[in-house]
């Protein structure tokens, strides 16, 4: 359980409100119990803060096997990513950005899954970790939060062209190693906005000095702890198995001609200069095959007038009155069901893929037979009743395949994008080091 849990403990520290206030101290003695590290804007990063990371990450990266940067050097690296929390924790605060409580719940019932204990059991086991469960909550939905922030600010404004798609699809029918994953570790040396010829002067030759230790075998994990200002830096640099297509476009053109093991020269983007590390690669070039069903739906929302249980009554009626052959599904589901998407369709979905409706919905049809009607039955979105239409399995439309190139090409974007919005409001922000 340690593995799942330590990497959600490290996710943030970021400040809350309350902590934002000012420095605390022990009333009757006046001894200090935290202190202001870094006023950023209106907020501030405590002390307190930086030595719970720094405890933390160390003790990851001892785990791990990595050898430890200088503590001055490691303590500077988790000091600037919490300022970068803090400012986006306080552009969220401003747009009004919220993770509710029952989302906040699904999250941490999903961590308890992949634990395999009941949500109950999760405060316990946090316990058991040396953590307190309602700080991991907490530290849980400020991570949520900068998810959502990212979303609306970044992943949100990202434009892929219909050429873009186009040229995508023929790259991958012609290169049979589009489909290939690679595992691909990087060190950012970042750019100002508007750097000066002295700034890239320096910044290069920075970027060169790095590749060239690494080169001559020191550990790259750990020169990127010591030196990359990626958001990537204190997990060794490492963004995990991705696809070919869903990596930068300036990395992607760098690893499909690397072998595992293999360091490349920095590169240079607006972002600044990446020295990237393949760590492995994998055949992914399997048959686009999937399961699909062909179901239709009415579907009624309770009022102020209808309840649930008279909702579920006069569905359940008509359910009957279907299955009887007294009425036709379809001329019904236009009549009187209350989904805009389906009604004027007689109720029809389509043919549809696996987690395309929301989970009581897809559970539901995995439990009926062909032309069976389901009972009433609720989600978020009100009472159905559903019948399943037939089963196929089918090779990926050509829509599909454009959607899947669509969501890619975004993907590859998103992680050069982030950083440099990231330097962008860095830049704007007021931050004074106190320490």
């Amino acid at each position: 359980m340690r593995r799942i849990l330590t990497i959600a403990l490290l996710a943030s520290l970021a400040v809350t409100g309350a902590a934002r206030a000012q420095t605390r101290e022990i009333g009757g003695r006046g001894d200090l119990l935290d202190r202001i590290a870094v006023v950023v804007n209106d907020g501030v990063v405590l002390q307190s803060q930086i030595d719970a990371q720094v405890t933390a990450v160390t003790r990851r990266l001892r785990d791990q096997g990595t050898p430890l940067p200088a503590p001055s050097v490691l303590r500077q690296q988790i000091t600037e990513r919490l300022v970068l929390q803090e400012i986006q924790l306080q552009r969220a605060q401003k747009l009004g950005l919220r993770v509710t409580d029952e989302a906040l719940n699904n999250a941490l019932r999903e961590v308890a899954q992949q634990n395999h204990i009941e949500f109950a059991q999760l405060p316990d086991a946090l316990a058991g970790e040396g953590i307190v469960y309602a700080e991991y909550r907490e530290q849980m939905r400020r991570e949520m939060t900068l998810s959502l922030l990212r979303q609306r600010d970044v992943y949100s404004h990202i434009y892929v062209s219909p050429r873009e798609i186009d040229q995508f699809l023929t790259k991958a029918a012609a290169d049979k190693t589009s489909e290939a994953s690679y595992q691909v570790a990087h060190i950012l040396l970042a750019l100002p906005e508007a750097a000066s010829p002295g700034q890239l002067e320096q910044v290069e030759k920075h970027a060169e000095d790095v590749y060239q230790r690494a080169l001559k075998g020191e550990d790259f994990g750990q020169l990127a702890v010591a030196n990359s200002q990626a958001q990537s830096a204190l997990e060794r640099g490492v963004l995990g198995w991705r696809k070919g297509t869903e990596l930068p476009t300036f990395m992607a053109d760098v690893v499909t001609k690397m072998k595992p093991g293999d360091i490349s020269r920095p590169v240079r983007t607006p972002s600044g200069f990446h020295i990237i590390k393949l760590l492995d690669v994998k055949s992914d070039n399997q048959p686009l095959i999937v399961a699909q069903v062909h179901a239709r739906h009415i579907l009624m929302k309770p009022t102020e007038l209808q309840d649930d249980e008279t909702v579920r009554g006069r569905l359940q009626t008509i359910r009957d009155r279907i299955a009887s052959g007294a009425e036709d599904f379809g001329a019904i589901a236009k009549a009187v069901s209350e989904d805009p998407g389906s009604a004027s369709e007689g109720g029809d979905l389509g043919w549809t893929g696996t987690g395309t409706f929301v989970p009581e919905f897809e559970q539901m049809l995995g439990k009926l037979k062909e032309n069976e009607i389901s009972q009433p039955f609720r989600t978020q979105y009100g009472w159905h009743i559903v019948q399943v239409l037939g089963h196929r399995t089918q090779d990926m439309s050509a829509d599909e395949r454009k959607r899947r190139a669509y969501e890619q090409i975004r993907a590859s974007k998103f992680d050069e994008e982030t950083e440099l919005w990231l330097r962008r409001m860095r830049d704007e922000a007021f931050v004074d080091y106190r320490t």
